[in-house]
């Protein structure tokens, strides 16, 4: 992507309630090189397989694909306010020209095998029909999560935008996945034609997830602006759980609760973005980072009004040690 100076100037950030749920969706369904943790999994797999047999989910999963995602079931969010209900009316308002079009694609490339789903696919109906099988995923799936997965790619932006004050644009967008690199005016994508140079003139979509890792997603084309769909910052902690000796150790060293701090400030966080994010009390949050920062694991500093939380050398050493490092 050869990123303009006046598009870097145009660049900002949302969120995508439809962008997550659709990369749940290929986690759940084993489309994806990435994995849920085995205590997400044991509790959304169910759902999953039930709303396969019950609603026209297949014919949603038909929709995307490892090249290939039809604007009908993720559009463009606006902005970082982005909410499902929101998603919903762009999804309804999908001309119907278009949902052919994209659903036309699909079917050529021969990824769809079951004849129900081409059923689907082609009928008059198919733009009411998907969305109520999304907004019924949405409320089984992912509904109960969202504040908390919402909390997690907030907390990513006001990194980013941090970052940009500090640095500016180059080092945000260096920075957004090892996957990523900008040089010479743009960005580098993974997996990409290196003949093929797509030019951003009005702006980059830069949108943090969930569920997109382990690598990076990009809309070059369609009715999206051009994006970049990205890992972001401090999933490790929600998706944390001691499932293996070294994890079980860091565990029984400073206890579940304050790993999961650990493990989720690879960041400068607050005790707010932190309670957020992890989805724990405010007080909680509050007496575990004192004991870790008594412990010498973490420090804290004053930025603006806000007091963030940081690991120190020995903290890091402790979760990459967990990590495997």
């Amino acid at each position: 992507m050869e990123v303009t100076a006046g598009a870097l100037l145009h660049s900002r950030f949302a969120l995508s309630p439809a962008v997550e749920l659709t990369g749940l969706l290929r986690l759940l369904c084993d489309a994806s090189s990435g994995r849920l943790p085995p205590r997400w999994s044991a509790r959304l797999r169910p759902v999953f397989q039930r709303l396969r047999r019950e609603t026209e989910l297949d014919a949603v999963l038909a929709l995307q694909t490892d090249r290939f995602c039809a604007d009908l079931i993720a559009p463009p969010p606006a902005g970082l306010g982005q909410s499902w209900d929101d998603d919903l009316r762009s999804m309804s308002r999908t001309p119907p020209e278009q949902a052919r079009r994209e659903a036309a694609h699909c079917l050529a490339s021969g990824v769809v095998g079951d004849r129900r789903v081409a059923a689907v696919l082609s009928s008059d109906d198919l733009v009411a029909r998907i969305v109520r099988a999304l907004d019924h995923a949405w409320h089984a799936l992912l509904a109960a999560d969202w504040q908390q997965l919402r909390a997690v790619c907030e907390r990513d932006v006001v990194h980013r935008v941090g970052q940009l004050g500090r640095s500016g644009w180059a080092r945000v967008l260096d920075g957004l996945h090892d996957d990523l690199s900008w040089t010479d005016g743009g960005v580098n994508l993974p997996n990409a034609d290196p003949a093929t140079i797509t030019r951003v003139e009005d702006g980059l979509l830069l949108v943090p997830s969930v569920f997109i890792g382990p690598g990076v997603a990009a809309h070059v084309d369609g009715s999206w602006p051009k994006t970049l769909i990205y890992p972001a910052r401090g999933t490790a902690a929600l998706w944390w759980e001691p499932d293996g000796p070294a994890a079980e150790a860091l565990a029984a060293l400073v206890g579940r609760s304050r790993a999961r701090l650990l493990a989720g400030l690879d960041a400068p966080a607050s005790t707010t973005q932190l309670a957020k994010s992890l989805d724990m009390s405010l007080g909680a949050v509050g007496d575990h980072l004192a004991v870790l920062r008594h412990a010498g694991l973490l420090q804290r500093a004053r930025s603006g009004r806000a007091v963030l939380y940081h690991r120190t050398a020995l903290g890091d050493s402790l979760v990459r040690g967990h990590d495997g490092a």
